[in-house]
């Protein structure tokens, strides 16, 4: 065997038992294997241990004071248990005996950024970790899942550790488990359900509150790896970065830290999150930024690379990427899902540009070209941006009750529904409803017809309830032409067809028709409103 220090160390394979009759002879055995390699570290293989009483105890106890790097390996668990019980396993390295797992030939249903997920059989699933030495990887896993457990989110528990090759795996029990991924690709008809339960999953997520210093920050991570990669931007954008990264809110709220559709999956008709292993604390941006890597950023330069990874096309990872986020952020209002959809790929490039960095030479000219797709569209994002935070539930409720979109008749329709939609919630009669869609009608059509022409621009619809006398109020905004329709003279509806003037009906039936309509022009707009009681 070896005589030199930790990394070639001397092993001894100890069998039977070890007990008040045999100990010191053992003992005298282990002092003579290590004559003349006392600087060597010690192994002590337990694989054909059966038993060992408190007298083996005390011969442990001694090597470990004369060798301070002593480690057991392969310890069955009843002795296991033993060494537990005395507290031995925390005075010295004891490793337990593990039964082997083979995984060739399973299926891959999760993949996650320390390992890969196995179905054994229709019950059973085992996560390989990457790293060969994954014992504290694994227990830290467990410690971090049953804590997410306990927290509410829906999760499943490892109830054995195996060997796996020259690695570890944890098992599960996961019936019959299906990835999203999976779903995605095979049953296209549940894309929908998919994005509903994959949002919800993670505002559930993010909605704990998690104890002080159970879970590392997410944020403290960034910084680190953003650090590393600063330099490499042009024009001090680097040093931007930086600035608007410390100002992001620090938030207790959980993070998963890799959360896409390999690591969310249905077992027994339960949606489940697995590999627990990067949960962390922080704002939901850093989330939402490994998301749009997972499904558009890493992928940008080669779109293939997603089907690779995902198991399904990069169309319906582009598509769930957009629908997830609208679902998450709880609107369709374009320009708020722009507005964080740019702040999140700012973090998102920076993430990539830093990995690209560390496992890569960038000696190839794929590489090369991949990580200067990625700068390109940082930069151009760090130019434009003056901040990265947002509040994704203010923004939300903002947009619920609030809709932008291009000032044109075609869009009628949705503002039609838009103003419908929070009439029936406030229990307006069908009459009611029929006058304000009327009054709705005219305003628009006034605002899309002539407040920016012959050009185009935009108008908001917002939506307001008052409680006391309950009443809806609409407003419109805009920035076209400043003009003011209440100013004008209501026609005279008593004249006859040849005499009357052309238009003005509109405001006429609107202020007829609504409690109140008033108008003001402030900060460069046109502001229009409705109000119509209840």
């Amino acid at each position: 065997m070896g005589n030199g220090g930790t990394d070639n160390p001397l092993v001894i394979a100890l069998s039977g038992k070890i007990d008040s009759g045999n100990s010191a002879q053992i003992e005298e055995t282990i002092k003579a294997r290590r004559n003349g390699c006392d600087t060597a570290a010690v192994v002590l293989d337990m694989d054909k241990l059966e038993y060992i009483s408190s007298a083996g105890l005390r011969v442990l106890l001694r090597l470990k004071k004369d060798s301070k790097d002593l480690r057991i390996i392969n310890v069955n668990p009843e002795v296991f248990e033993i060494f537990e019980m005395t507290g031995f396993t925390e005075i010295m390295k004891v490793e337990k005996a593990y039964r082997t797992v083979s995984v060739d030939g399973c299926e891959v249903i999760g993949e996650g950024a320390n390992g890969k997920i196995y179905r054994i059989d229709r019950d059973t699933v085992v996560k390989v970790y990457k790293n060969a030495d994954a014992l504290s990887d694994i227990q830290h896993e467990r410690e971090v899942a049953r804590l997410a457990l306990i927290l509410g989110v829906p999760t499943a528990i490892s109830y054995d550790v195996v060997r796996v090759g020259d690695s570890y795996g944890s098992v599960f029990e996961l019936l019959d488990a299906h990835s999203f991924s999976k779903i995605l690709a095979e049953e296209p008809d549940r894309f929908e359900w998919c994005v509903k339960e994959y949002a919800d999953m993670l505002k559930k997520v993010h909605s704990i509150h998690v104890p002080e210093g159970k879970l590392p920050s997410i944020k403290a991570k960034m910084l680190r790896a953003f650090g590393r990669m600063k330099d490499t931007l042009p024009d001090g954008l680097g040093d931007k970065l930086m600035r608007m990264t410390e100002a992001i809110p620090d938030t207790d709220g959980m993070i998963h830290g890799d959360y896409h559709t390999k690591n969310i999956v249905l077992s027994d008709g339960e949606v489940l999150l697995i590999d627990m292993d990067t949960l962390s604390v922080g704002h939901p941006i850093f989330e939402l930024a490994q998301m749009y890597n997972s499904y558009k950023g890493f992928s940008e330069y080669d779109p293939e690379i997603v089907r690779q990874f995902q198991g399904f096309a990069p169309a319906i990872a582009r598509r769930f990427w957009t629908e997830s986020l609208k679902a998450y952020i709880g609107t369709d209002d374009e320009s708020i899902i722009t507005d964080i959809e740019d702040k999140v790929r700012c973090v998102a490039y920076a993430r990539l540009i830093d990995w690209k960095m560390r496992h890569s030479d960038l000696d190839t000219d794929y590489d090369i070209a991949t990580i200067d797709l990625w700068k390109t569209e940082l930069t151009g994002l760090l130019r434009r941006l003056d901040t990265l935070s947002f509040d994704a539930a203010a923004d939300a409720q903002d947009a619920s009750n609030e809709l932008e979109l291009e000032a044109s008749i075609d869009n009628l329709h949705r503002v039609f529904s838009f103003v419908d939609e929070h009439l029936e919630t406030m229990g307006f009669s069908p009459k009611a409803q029929m006058q304000i869609d009327v009054a709705v009608e005219e305003i628009f059509t006034n605002i899309a017809l002539y407040a920016y022409a012959p050009g185009s621009g935009t108008a908001k619809v917002r939506f307001e309830k008052e409680a006391d006398p309950p009443a809806a109020v609409i407003t419109f905004l805009d920035r076209g032409v400043p003009y003011d329709p209440l100013e004008r003279s209501d026609p005279d509806i008593a004249l006859s067809a040849d005499d009357r003037e052309i238009g003005g009906l509109g405001i006429f039936m609107a202020k007829k028709l609504m409690d109140d309509v008033s108008y003001d022009y402030k900060d460069g707009q046109n502001i229009l409103t409705l109000k119509k009681n209840l």
